[in-house]
């Protein structure tokens, strides 16, 4: 007997598919807030193995379970992304500058630290290192910091009379606040100033870091020379690990008492949540320790650049170098790794590597592997392969806004008073001379470097360490910056905008001139501002 179809819905086909049980278009997104870092970071990971939503994960999750599941995945199974989950906030106040510079030299990290354009730092103190019996040293250390800060007040008071004298307060339809004015122009005359600023200069910084990166970074603070930076590495361990400051512990401990005060047995439950400290990172950072791959290999390098080119002389340098590819991978490679241990220019080691036979070449190479452990990242000198590799040498106040560009690799050479210092001339704000001030300046920095030679020669401990506290920010510093054609586009642009300081837009306009260079066809993407045209040092 026939059968009657049956009948379809209105505009559907008769061959539809029933829809199935599973689908399910109900995508929910919500922010996370009231964690404590690890243990959002272990309910992230949990993702991963387990079906539970978010608020399920967290509702079970107690600060103890958190840290032996940590204690397995991360440290006995090596899981070291479970750590890029767990993010912490950190205030690092009353550092030195070159602490500063040391402490942020992470290619992944976060930050703001104070403006040298912005504040006077004439009140911020000075670091002094452990000069042990050497009561001269620390002497000569003692006179030459006061006087660098004594040459920045006047320097700085200089130059913003001569700017004052150049350039008047606008009026009119353009027309400027004289507290505005003023503080355009101290911006400008504190770009010259912080030319005297010693190294020893304190400074604070603010920074948030993942917990791996924080480990990392604990890990190469205790590795190093200087005894304030190894102590910081000890102070950021411990910050992470024990109680952390809490924004409202005060108002928390108050709301707990009138509970108390009320109800003695809601107040014993309130008590946990109000008053309980929180440790930011207690489990992931706790085993972190000086890095015996990065010691080892540091004084390895050190010795072998040492054989190499200590008897060459160090080649004058442009500011920015473009160095064209022509070498090998394995030439790079060992060129960077004596590059990291030396004061020679890529340019100059690069031609020497390459004359060197193979087998010295992978010698170099080796040096930097020889002591790798198990869990340790290679060195930075490995991250090779870049197209664009810029050698730059500028004054150290300069590297320091250079130095936030971390989607390139960073090869920094160390502080030293052999390639000179700077002196700050540009159209766009007073010349030194214009103030009545170079020769001041100019013996100045001269004796401030002389100080740290007699220092490094001196019998204080870590004598060479704490000679570089007294190099001023004029001095010259040598950094590879690799990166790709992004990157370099970026960097030339937003460096070299009127607002900038001058002497990282001189270094911005010249990266653009080098790619001009050897790669005419490409200039034309870069909207770069040109450094030799003048601009109004009033707009910000």
């Amino acid at each position: 007997m026939p059968t009657t179809p049956p009948a379809t819905a209105p505009n559907t086909p008769a061959t539809a598919v029933p829809a199935s049980t599973h689908a399910q278009n109900q995508t929910e997104v919500f922010a996370v807030h009231g964690a404590d870092p690890e243990v959002l970071a272990y309910a992230m990971a949990k993702y991963s193995r387990s079906s539970l939503s978010m608020r399920q994960s967290l509702r079970e999750i107690s600060a103890q379970r958190a840290e032996q599941f940590l204690n397995t995945f991360y440290f006995q199974y090596g899981h070291r992304s479970i750590a890029d989950l767990a993010h912490v906030a950190f205030a690092i106040e009353r550092l030195s500058l070159l602490a500063a510079i040391v402490l942020v030299d992470e290619q992944r990290w976060d930050g703001q630290e104070r403006s040298t354009r912005y504040q006077n730092f004439l009140k911020s103190g000075w670091y002094l290192p452990n000069f042990g019996e050497a009561t001269e040293a620390r002497q000569l250390y003692t006179q030459t910091a006061e006087d660098l800060f004594s040459a920045y007040a006047n320097t700085s008071a200089a130059v913003l009379e001569a700017l004052k004298s150049r350039v008047a307060c606008p009026t009119g339809p353009n027309a400027m606040t004289q507290d505005a004015y003023e503080r355009a122009l101290k911006a400008r005359a504190f770009d010259v100033a912080r030319y005297m600023l010693p190294l020893a200069t304190n400074t604070s910084l603010g920074q948030i870091a993942n917990a791996r990166t924080l480990e990392t970074q604990v890990s190469r603070l205790l590795s190093h020379p200087a005894a304030e930076i190894r102590d910081l590495g000890n102070k950021l361990r411990d910050a992470a690990t024990g109680p952390a400051w809490n924004l409202h512990a005060e108002a928390n401990a108050g709301l707990q008492a009138k509970i108390a005060g009320l109800s003695p047995e809601l107040a014993a439950e309130s008590e946990p949540l109000l008053t309980r400290a929180v440790h930011a990172s207690p489990t992931l950072v706790k085993y972190a320790q000086p890095n015996p791959y990065e010691q080892q290999s540091r004084a390895e390098l050190t010795r072998a650049a040492a054989e190499l080119v200590s008897d060459i002389p160090i080649n004058p340098a442009p500011v920015v170098d473009l160095v064209e590819r022509t070498e090998t991978l394995e030439v790079e490679l060992a060129s960077t790794l004596i590059y990291s241990a030396s004061h020679h220019s890529y340019r100059q080691i690069r031609d020497l590597v390459a004359s060197l036979p193979e087998f010295r070449t992978a010698e170099i190479i080796e040096l930097g592997l020889r002591h790798r452990g198990g869990h340790d990242e290679l060195l930075r000198a490995f991250h090779a392969g870049a197209h664009l590799r810029f050698d730059i040498l500028m004054d150290m106040g300069g590297f320091r806004d250079m130095h936030r560009h971390r989607r390139c690799t960073q090869i920094i050479q160390k502080f030293t008073h052999l390639h000179g210092y700077e002196t700050p001339e540009s159209g766009d704000a007073a010349g030194l001379a214009e103030a009545g001030i170079l020769a001041e300046y100019q013996a100045s920095i001269e004796a401030a470097h002389a100080a740290s030679r007699t220092i490094a020669a001196s019998r204080a401990p870590e004598a060479a360490q704490s000679a570089l506290y007294l190099l001023p920010l004029a001095t010259r510093i040598r950094a590879l910056f690799k990166m790709d054609f992004a990157e370099a586009v970026y960097i030339s642009e937003l460096r070299s905008a009127p607002a900038g300081h001058f002497s990282y837009r001189k270094v911005a306009w010249e990266m653009y001139l080098a790619v001009q260079r050897q790669h005419p066809s490409l200039a034309k993407y870069f909207r770069v501002t040109d450094f030799t045209e003048p601009i109004d040092i009033l707009k910000r």
